[in-house]
Parts: structure tokens; C-alpha cells; sequence
């Protein structure tokens, strides 16, 4: 009786704080993010201007705060929260089917191809959403080639041969990027080149955040439908077989579904590192390895995460530097931090 008697017991407090903080940590980062910047903007200002968009409640506001907030700050913010989730849920995803905690979206080679794609749109003079246009379907066709390539090598583990095979081609990819950038003009095509790999989501429109939210929205929906049957696929290939779920789409799915999301997010912010490998850990040491909890951990820490490093891009220096770059600084010695502190196994 006393074994049995905490199963049916309802969560401690300090468990739901934890569950709760990825919530709050993202609400305070969009807070924060509409109110700084070079132009500070009030709390009664951001409610005014969605009230008028929104509800239709005309508002008396000077047009240059407005046109901050509604053209520029918030379709920027939004663009943010749907770029860190897409990549947090895609990094836990990717750990989770691979069973490698050291997997993130960019091993399967899906950064690398968005920025070849992108990288020729360029070379060839293409409009922006030709250059978006570009980047999506370049990450998904590599995707597409690391699936084909695993599937002609003949070896018991499929999902190891995926992730060799996308780590292969993320090479290849990069190699003939740096190949585009050394034929492209140094004066006009070579710093936009540039500047794009470095992640970024300045200029983000509307029309931006339109255009990849349905995708965004495809890919997540199955994920979250789909979880509790991850927690069976981490377990290998053969104890998911063995419990009756059809490993094959089922694995097909998953990938998909985060090629799809991983995509999108370059295609409007270009490639933006660590987000898929450090989230996912974050979430875990918060919430635990049950995917039930730790994709929707994943997908508010990471767009609260993204908010606020857009936030410090905008606001250090007097020249905004790349998303990118600030991903790296800070992620980088925190994911080293997390692996010399933690004392269980990932």
C-alpha cells in the first residue's frame, strides 16, 4: 500500500512551476520585445494599436509609434516565436527518433540546402520571396536526397543510416555554398549572400509571417497528434515494432513533419544555430524525457528563447547585428555549462 500510495497522486507544486515557466519566460520575452527598442513604446501604446487592428476601437496615436509597432515590432516578434518554436520542436524530435541527444535539425542537412537555395536565388538576382521560395524547397529536397541515399544502404538501423547520410550531404551542401559565394559579385551578391547565412529577422513583414505560417501550422499539428506515439519510437526500432506501431511511416512522418517546420523557419529568418540542439535539453531538465511534455516545453522555450535574442540584436550597438551570431555566443558556453552541471543522463 505505501508503494502504490503516491500513483495517483496529482503533481507538486514546484513540478507545475516548472511546466508553467516556459510560459511565463516566453511572455515576459514578447513583453519585452514590443516595448524596447530604439523607439521605447509603452505598454498602453502596443494595447491601443492592437485593440484598433483587432477590435476596431480607433485609437489617437502618433502614426510613427503605430507603424513601429503594428508594421515592424510585432509581425517581427511573431516571426520570432514561430521560428523558435518550429526549431525547438524539430531538435526534440530529431533527438528523440534518432535516441542522440547531440542530433538538431542542421545534421540532416536541411540548413545547409535552404542555404544553397537561397544562395543561388541570390546569385541569380531573384526577389525576395523567389530568395524564401527557394530556401524552403532547398531544405526540403535535401531532406528528400538523405532519405533516398539511407534507403539504398542495406543496414539493420535505417535511422542511423538517415542520420549519416544527412550529415554527408550537410557537407556536400556547405561546400557548394561556399562555392557560390566565391562566384558571386564581392560587391553586391556577396554580402547579402553573407548576411542571409547568418540568420536574421530584420525586415520581416507581414506578408513574411503569412506565407510561412501555414506551414508552420502543417508540421506542428502532427508532431503534438503524434507524441505519445514518440515516446514508443525512442525506445528502438524493434520494442516499437514489437508494441504494434508501424515504425516505417511512422518514422516517415516525423521526419517529414520537422523537415517541414525546419524549413520554414529558414526560409523567413535564414539558418539560426543552437536552437534546435539547446532547447530540447532545457525543456528536458525542466519537464522530464516524456515527449507528451517535452514538445510543448520545447516549442515555448524556444520561441521564447528566439524573442529574446532578436530582442538583444535589436537593442545592442548602434548597428543590428545577425540573429544568428548572438544564437551562438550565448548558446554555445550554455550548452557546455549544461553538460559539465547536469548529473543524470540525457
Amino acid at each position: 500500500m505505501t508503494a502504490c500510495a503516491g500513483v495517483g497522486r496529482p503533481p507538486r507544486i514546484r513540478d507545475w512551476g516548472k511546466r508553467c515557466l516556459p510560459l511565463l519566460l516566453l511572455v515576459a520575452a514578447v513583453a519585452v520585445s514590443l516595448q524596447f527598442g530604439k523607439y521605447p513604446v509603452s505598454m498602453g501604446t502596443i494595447a491601443a494599436v492592437l485593440r484598433e487592428h483587432l477590435l476596431g476601437i480607433p485609437a489617437s496615436l502618433d502614426p510613427v509609434l503605430h507603424s513601429v509597432v503594428w508594421n515592424i515590432r510585432l509581425p517581427r516578434v511573431l516571426a520570432a516565436v514561430m521560428v523558435g518554436a518550429a526549431l525547438s520542436a524539430a531538435g526534440a524530435t530529431f533527438q528523440g527518433l534518432f535516441r542522440n541527444p547531440l542530433v538538431s535539425p542542421e545534421m540532416l542537412g536541411i540548413s545547409a540546402g535552404a542555404g544553397l537555395g537561397a544562395s543561388c536565388a541570390i546569385l541569380y538576382g531573384l526577389p525576395v520571396i523567389a530568395i524564401q521560395g527557394a530556401a524552403f524547397a532547398g531544405g526540403l529536397l535535401a531532406v528528400s536526397c538523405a532519405w533516398y541515399a539511407a534507403s539504398l544502404i542495406k543496414r539493420r538501423d535505417p535511422v542511423l543510416m538517415l542520420l549519416l547520410a544527412g550529415i554527408s550531404l550537410d557537407k556536400l551542401l556547405k561546400a557548394l555554398s561556399s562555392l557560390i559565394k566565391l562566384i558571386a559579385d564581392p560587391y553586391s551578391q556577396l554580402p547579402t549572400i553573407t548576411y542571409w547565412l547568418l540568420g536574421g529577422l530584420n525586415g520581416v513583414s507581414w506578408n513574411d509571417v503569412a506565407a510561412s505560417a501555414p506551414a508552420l501550422a502543417v508540421g506542428l499539428v502532427p508532431l503534438f497528434v503524434l507524441r505519445w506515439q514518440m515516446n514508443v519510437m525512442s525506445q528502438g526500432e524493434e520494442e516499437a515494432r514489437t508494441l504494434g506501431v508501424e515504425t516505417r511511416y511512422m518514422r516517415a512522418a516525423l521526419v517529414a513533419s520537422a523537415t517541414l517546420i525546419t524549413s520554414a523557419s529558414v526560409a523567413i529568418a535564414g539558418p539560426i544555430e543552437w536552437i534546435g540542439l539547446l532547447i530540447p535539453h532545457v525543456a528536458r531538465l525542466l519537464v522530464g524525457s516524456d515527449f507528451r511534455r517535452l514538445l510543448p516545453a520545447s516549442v515555448l522555450l524556444g520561441a521564447g528563447f528566439v524573442v529574446a535574442m532578436d530582442c538583444l540584436a535589436r537593442m545592442v550597438g548602434t548597428t543590428e547585428m545577425p540573429l544568428g551570431l548572438y544564437t551562438s555566443v550565448i548558446g554555445a558556453p550554455f550548452f557546455l555549462w549544461l553538460l559539465m552541471s547536469t548529473r543524470r543522463g540525457w
